[in-house]
């Protein structure tokens, strides 16, 4: 089953995605008919999460490929590589815009001296392949995890990691949705996440349109809720995982990590193994997206902070290895020492 709103759909030739900065309030949707246009709602997080980022890149390069004039095909693929570097240089952290990116041009590259239908079909087929694969691996992400969640449990999440951030189930959420639909007993404490308030305004709109309890509480809340509550166990996304089991995610994961380490708190992370960069041996080499002060400085259109104030607003945090229970991800669950672990499910071991 996937929601019946959807992040991302490719309709005829054009681009349809959920304008993610206007929820819980309205569901707008914006059309794309142009890579540069995709490259833009990218990087203003019209499109949000990394599953979803990826498959929005891949379909900006068909956008590329399609709106090219050209019959020769080594022309198109000039323009499809050029596509790429703008879509590459929207957001630098999430790793799955890199991934879909490079095997979207994988595909391109081998109709390069055939024909420019050929391979603009290809970069299609490649794109709808992306999108439908999210999809799967998500749901078995979610069946994974089910041996892990109490059957009445109380979960804290940050960030969002749902339909909205993927291409129709979650990662994190899609976790927590599936022990929902298998009848456990659940309740959420969502951490609102600051500054862009991912928590607040999109996890919260998703469970309160699945069924699922929850409370937001504010992100310093969390170890509050560990030593005076029943915590069973935080589960997260994440944007990038690093071959010895460091994550990047959303701003605030690592004091969450803390904090359950604190109190014995199980901390899971859900990400799909196309998450992985195993080129990188430690997070400490992850590039780490630095967004606009503003949003700090403003909620909404109103300055919450002085004038003429400093601000520093990293998008993502590392959350070193030593601070996680497991990681989930479609093909299993990898736990410590993650090094050796995630090297062996890469390869097909583990």
């Amino acid at each position: 089953m996937v929601a019946s709103y959807r992040s991302i759909e490719w309709r005829d030739g054009v681009l349809r995605m959920l304008d993610q900065r206007r929820l819980p309030h309205e569901l707008v949707y914006k059309d794309f008919t142009d890579c540069s246009e995709v490259a833009a709602a990218i990087r203003d997080m019209v499109i949000r999460g990394a599953p979803a980022i990826g498959v929005a890149a891949a379909y900006g390069l068909a956008l590329a490929s399609q709106g090219s004039t050209s019959t020769d095909p080594g022309s198109v693929y000039s323009e499809v590589k050029a596509a790429a570097d703008v879509l590459q240089a929207a957001r630098p952290t999430a790793v799955n815009l890199f991934w879909a990116i490079d095997r979207v041009l994988a595909s391109a590259s081998a109709y390069a001296q055939e024909s420019a239908a050929a391979l603009c079909q290809s970069v299609l087929d490649e794109a709808h392949a992306i999108a439908a694969e999210d999809v799967e691996a998500n749901m078995r992400i979610g069946l994974n995890a089910l041996p892990l969640i109490p059957d009445k449990a109380t979960i804290i999440h940050h960030c969002n990691t749902g339909s909205l951030a993927t291409m129709g189930y979650g990662t994190a959420l899609g976790i927590i949705r599936t022990a929902h639909e298998h009848g456990k007993q659940l309740e959420v404490l969502v951490g609102e996440t600051r500054p862009r308030l991912q928590g607040g305004q999109l996890t919260s709109w998703e469970l309160k349109h699945l069924g699922v309890p929850l409370r937001v509480i504010v992100d310093g809340a969390s170890g509050h809720f560990m030593r005076t509550e029943r915590v069973d166990l935080c589960v997260v996304g994440a944007d990038r995982v690093a071959a010895n089991g460091d994550i990047a995610n959303k701003i605030g994961t690592y004091n969450l990590a803390l904090a359950a380490w604190a109190h014995g708190v199980p901390f899971y992370v859900a990400a799909p193994t196309t998450t992985f960069d195993m080129s990188l041996p430690t997070g400490d080499r992850i590039a780490i997206e630095e967004r606009p002060a503003r949003e700090i400085t403003h909620v909404g259109d109103y300055r919450i902070l002085p004038d003429d104030v400093s601000v520093a607003n990293p998008a993502f945090d590392i959350t070193p290895a030593k601070y996680i229970t497991a990681i989930i991800t479609e093909r299993g669950i990898v736990c410590p020492p993650f090094e050796e672990n995630l090297a062996a499910l890469v390869k097909g071991d583990g």
